[in-house]
């Protein structure tokens, strides 16, 4: 009994006497710290992923509503909006929020250029050497139309009639926000053709470059907007309702080399020069970042309705 009881104490004794143990312990708590901090984080951008998937699209696309490009519609050019105009520019998105009823439809296409220059999108063909360039090495395309619904519309107009001011806002934040709404379609494309390994390149649209706003009619046809996605067009080529979208998007094997990403283009694709919407680099002289409304459709079409 006693001779148990001494070899305890002397094994507690030698293990108490090891030099260096208090640092070691004092090592492994931070590390046991740090571990737990990481998985804090991790747990706490699981739960802010899983709360961006049950929000609602309209909710999201208020979200991801670019202000910025908002008040550039607005004609702000390196003027800070005042507080009050913020808010004007959130009441907006806010009640536009309660009037959307997106809806999205595309089709993939195999893609080729033919002998004489033209884009063969096999529904279709089209000429826009703009368009052939942001193309190059794909195989594949991606024809899509999407819109933000009618209830837009009617809001729209419900302003125009009774208050001016609140719907030249409401203009460009639908504007902003169909906009907002083709980014989200675009990223989660992107995710889809990413886990094949494929690469998305810029999305483009009738009335961008050289692409002629004529070719509407072509989307419309072979996409059948009309039934698909409640979307058709007037003779002047303006779509209905006004807040759609189409356009084009390549799909390679390799990442696209064009200015921009899946989400938006580069104005220094675009050979509009005197377009008002155009954004200017910081010091520079007519040098061109990227357009407001040459992006995702918004071109022509808005620049007459803003």
């Amino acid at each position: 009994m006693m001779k148990g009881s001494r070899r305890q104490e002397s094994t507690a004794g030698r293990a108490g006497c090891q030099p260096g143990d208090g640092k070691q312990d004092s090592l492994q708590s931070r590390k046991r710290g740090k571990m737990e901090k990481d998985t804090e984080k991790q747990s706490e951008k699981r739960k802010k992923e899983r709360e961006l998937e049950n929000r609602t699209l309209e909710a999201q696309i208020a979200g991801s509503t670019n202000r910025r490009e908002i008040f550039r519609y607005l004609g702000y050019r390196g003027k800070r909006p005042e507080r009050r105009e913020e808010e004007l520019v959130e009441s907006c998105i806010e009640e536009l929020s309660g009037f959307l009823s997106p809806r999205f439809y595309g089709r993939e296409y195999p893609f080729s250029v033919s002998q004489d220059g033209s884009l063969d999108f096999t529904c279709f063909q089209a000429r826009s050497e703009s368009l052939r360039k942001n193309l190059e090495g794909c195989r594949q395309v991606f024809l899509f139309g999407a819109t933000l619904g009618a209830g837009v519309d009617l809001l729209l107009r419900r302003y125009s009639a009774i208050e001016m001011s609140r719907a030249v806002v409401m203009q460009a934040a639908a504007a902003a926000m169909i906009e907002a709404y083709c980014n989200l379609e675009n990223r989660r494309l992107a995710e889809e053709y990413g886990r094949r390994g494929l690469y998305l390149c810029p999305r483009f649209s009738p009335g961008y470059g050289d692409f002629s706003l004529e070719y509407q009619r072509s989307f419309a046809s072979a996409l059948e907007l009309e039934k698909r996605a409640g979307i058709t067009l007037t003779d002047s080529l303006l779509m209905v309702p006004s807040k759609s979208v189409t356009a084009v998007i390549g799909i390679g094997s390799e990442a696209c080399s064009q200015a921009g990403t899946a989400g938006g283009r580069s104005c220094e694709a675009c050979q509009k020069e005197d377009c008002m919407y155009r954004e200017r680099k910081e010091g520079s002289k007519g040098q061109v970042s990227r357009s407001a409304a040459g992006r995702a459709g918004t071109g022509n079409r808005q620049r007459k309705q803003i």
